[in-house]
């Protein structure tokens, strides 16, 4: 059986101690477009190391940074073939500003498995805490297409639906036809980001962006374009990911402002009639 959520709710996927340097944030941020054009204020606070700014965003990659072999998606309970795994969704909550070098005790739990008929939904979450006490969580929601009718709970559907009125600012980013072969140096080997062939056969015409990738593209989108490049006042980011998108295609961002310091948002793909790629996006902002 390749699922059984009695031996897998509550199992210890990982724990590990994480160190990170400006390096890979820099390596990050760059993976994301940061940096264009490179003579640009507001750029060069992701792209150099002077006054260096973190995405909140990279502390769901930070663990998995000297990842050099493709991912896989056995742990206790779980046994999925990785061609059928799809990233559902993505949750990052920052208990203070995500440091540009460091270290951090990262511990990696399974909260839950839901039964969808089709498919499961595996939920992972991954604390950080270092000599200060905690840093960050993030959750994570694995689609395995074809594992579901184990017998589990459906489990629920959150959904933040945005305002019926026209967005309070709309955002583009142009990704690059190289770009998801640069992200995978962030520790995302998964061959479906590079191989055609990998590619195909899980039912794609061609690689595709990591999610994670479009994640951090999201998230940069609104701390510039909402907060004024203040990453610091970003304190939570949850997204669903509805699509996927080709390296070379233009994500085009819409936000809007409900008050309270929350912000709700859409990624869609220009070229593919705004195609959507990103749902549910909610941000919790500090002042």
């Amino acid at each position: 059986m390749p699922i059984d959520p009695e031996v897998a709710i509550g199992a210890t996927v990982a724990a590990q101690d994480v160190e990170w340097s400006s390096s890979d944030v820099l390596l990050y941020q760059l993976a994301l477009g940061a940096g264009n054009p490179p003579t640009d204020p507001g750029e060069l606070r992701y792209a150099y190391e002077q006054d260096l700014q973190v995405l909140p965003s990279f502390a769901v990659v930070a663990p998995n940074l000297r990842q050099f072999e493709p991912p896989t998606l056995s742990f206790p309970g779980v046994e999925v073939d990785l061609a059928k795994v799809l990233h559902g969704g993505q949750e990052i909550t920052v208990h203070r500003p995500f440091p540009a070098a460091g270290g951090a005790r990262a511990t990696t739990r399974i909260v839950d498995v839901q039964d969808k008929g089709k498919a499961a939904v595996i939920v992972q979450e991954t604390t950080m805490t270092d000599e200060d006490g905690p840093l960050c969580a993030a959750r994570s929601t694995i689609f395995a297409r074809g594992e579901g009718g184990f017998g589990g709970h459906r489990g629920s559907s959150q959904r933040a639906e945005p305002p019926q009125r026209e967005p309070d600012l709309v955002t583009d980013f142009p990704t690059s036809p190289q770009q998801a072969l640069l992200y995978r140096l962030c520790g995302d080997r998964n061959p479906l980001h590079a191989d055609p062939a990998f590619a195909e056969a899980a039912g794609f015409p061609a690689p595709i962006l990591h999610g994670l990738c479009t994640y951090g593209v999201a998230c940069k989108a609104i701390a510039d374009t909402a907060l004024g490049g203040e990453v610091h006042r970003m304190s939570s980011y949850a997204a669903r990911f509805t699509g996927v998108v080709f390296p070379g295609e233009t994500i085009r961002t819409r936000i809007w402002e409900e008050g309270g310091g929350r912000l709700v948002a859409t990624s869609s793909v220009l070229e593919r009639d705004e195609a959507p790629v990103l749902g549910d996006i909610v941000v919790t902002t500090t002042t």
